[in-house]
């Protein structure tokens, strides 16, 4: 067959019959007006036609592909979607920096503890009138980190209970959140002990307890309670920053057996460990008074 015979033959339809009008026929119909055989279109056409047709091969056929069972799997695309404050909070939550201390503590005594600190007395009394209480220490690693109890230790407060606006002689202790940063006793500091201590012959307690208890011994180790007194001295300062009218001299020191004028007791071996573990580097706090306070 010629090159012109060739060019004059019809194409096959999708259906293996040759077009033509649309009578379906097969019979060859007038050609359009204007229209010019492929043998007379212009190269640069028909290489654009074949480049056209060669990509939606090419699309079709990775599309296939990747319908096929076993075929690869296109790398995920990163979510692109709109982050709703939900799914944005999941994926940026902090730790609650206040994790592990016990659900009874106030918002407002959560709030004044300071967020830079890593070690925690926590005393909480039995009631508002009662002067037994519990002591616990509370460390963690990092400012963000949850709070670990390390030690538990019974204790006992002021004879009458607590006080958020406590005087001198009315038998409470104060109730809050105060820094610890001075220590010191009758006896030499324990290996270990990072506070400043300041060891003296003046730590001897005079006259008895509340109840008419021996308070030989109570001293022996103290830790300063920063309630209405200097930082940075000894426990011994007698100087009362906010007047004589509260009161001062509020420690943490040993245990005699019955209730105390306004300081903390606990047992003898738990000041040991406090003073061995308590730094000034972690900014330790006592956090004290009734439950829920």
């Amino acid at each position: 067959m010629s090159k012109h015979a060739r060019a004059r033959s019809r194409p096959r339809s999708a259906f293996g019959r040759r077009s033509g009008s649309g009578s379906g026929s097969g019979a060859p119909g007038p050609s359009r007006t204007g229209s010019r055989p492929a043998a007379a279109r212009p190269p640069r056409a028909l290489a654009l036609a074949a480049a056209l047709g060669l990509l939606t091969f090419g699309v079709g056929w990775v599309h296939a592909l990747h319908e096929q069972p076993g075929a690869p799997v296109p790398a995920p695309r990163s979510d692109s979607r709109p982050q709703t404050e939900d799914r944005a909070a999941r994926g940026t939550a902090r730790p609650d920096p206040l994790h592990g201390l016990p659900a009874g503590l106030s918002e407002d005594t959560r709030a004044r503890i300071p967020a830079d600190s890593r070690q925690l007395v926590l005393v909480t009394g039995r009631a508002k009138d009662s002067s037994e209480s519990e002591a616990a220490l509370y460390t963690r690693t990092t400012p963000a980190a949850d709070w670990t109890r390390t030690a538990r230790w019974p204790a006992r407060n002021g004879a009458k209970g607590w006080s958020s606006e406590r005087e001198y002689g009315d038998l409470t202790s104060p109730q809050g959140v105060f820094s610890l940063t001075d220590a010191g006793g009758l006896l030499p500091a324990p290996p270990g002990t990072r506070l400043p201590y300041d060891k003296d012959a003046a730590f001897v307690p005079s006259g008895r307890g509340v109840n008419g208890e021996s308070l030989a011994g109570s001293f022996d180790y103290v830790v300063a309670i920063d309630y209405n007194r200097r930082q940075g001295v000894s426990p011994l300062d007698p100087a009362k920053p906010d007047g004589e009218g509260r009161g001062g001299n509020i420690w943490l020191h040993v245990d005699h057996d019955g209730p105390s004028q306004g300081c903390v007791g606990i047992p003898k071996q738990a000041m040991e460990q406090l003073l061995k573990t308590l730094d000034p580097a972690a900014k330790p706090v006592i956090v004290m008074g009734p439950p829920g306070f």
